[in-house]
């Protein structure tokens, strides 16, 4: 259960938000209820995930591993419930994201789709122990703006499910939508 409430006064802004979210995602997202009590929090992340959401350069496959590695290594249930749904609505493999609490015992993964989890697995430990190898390996593969974009990735992951972890969010439901349902 969240720490916070989730309740607020039905005032025409937070109707249209609601309404907003409810259309892209089926329904209105926690972490968005949480962050309007501070509507400039709010604001700057809208912004944040508007312009990130357009970062083009690093693999799609790639930027849904490294998000979900540093979500699971956090720990947010949230997070890693509502990546599976976005990712899979990307088109990502669903057994590649459903491998990935168990990604070094898995053999869905190409090696450079491993040197990326397991950056992001330094990235994430708090101190981040990212190695000068570790980026070497990834610069065989990665040129500097994809390894750019996908340190910032994880970086934003982190910021993600740091906060609603903090927070209290836990699974929203959202992978259910994915499921393959029997015929």
């Amino acid at each position: 259960m969240a720490r916070i409430g989730m309740e607020h006064r039905r005032t025409v802004f937070v109707r249209v938000l609601e309404w907003w979210s409810r259309k892209k995602y089926g329904e209105v997202l926690d972490p968005v209820k949480v962050a309007l009590h501070n509507r400039r929090v709010l604001a700057s992340t809208v912004l944040l995930e508007g312009t990130a959401a357009r970062w083009n350069k690093l693999d799609p496959t790639l930027r849904a591993l490294a998000g979900m590695v540093a979500s699971a290594q956090v720990g947010c249930s949230w997070c890693m419930d509502f990546g599976y749904w976005e990712y899979h609505h990307q088109g990502i493999d669903p057994a590649k994201l459903r491998a990935v609490p168990r990604w070094r015992d898995s053999d869905v993964y190409t090696d450079l789709e491993r040197a990326v989890m397991e950056y992001a697995e330094a990235m994430t430990a708090t101190p981040p122990e990212v190695t000068d190898e570790q980026v070497e390996r990834l610069r065989r593969d990665l040129n500097d703006a994809e390894l750019v974009e996908l340190t910032t990735q994880v970086s934003l992951e982190n910021f993600r499910s740091r906060t609603n972890s903090a927070l209290g969010m836990t699974s929203q439901g959202f992978k259910r939508y994915c499921e393959l349902r029997p015929a």
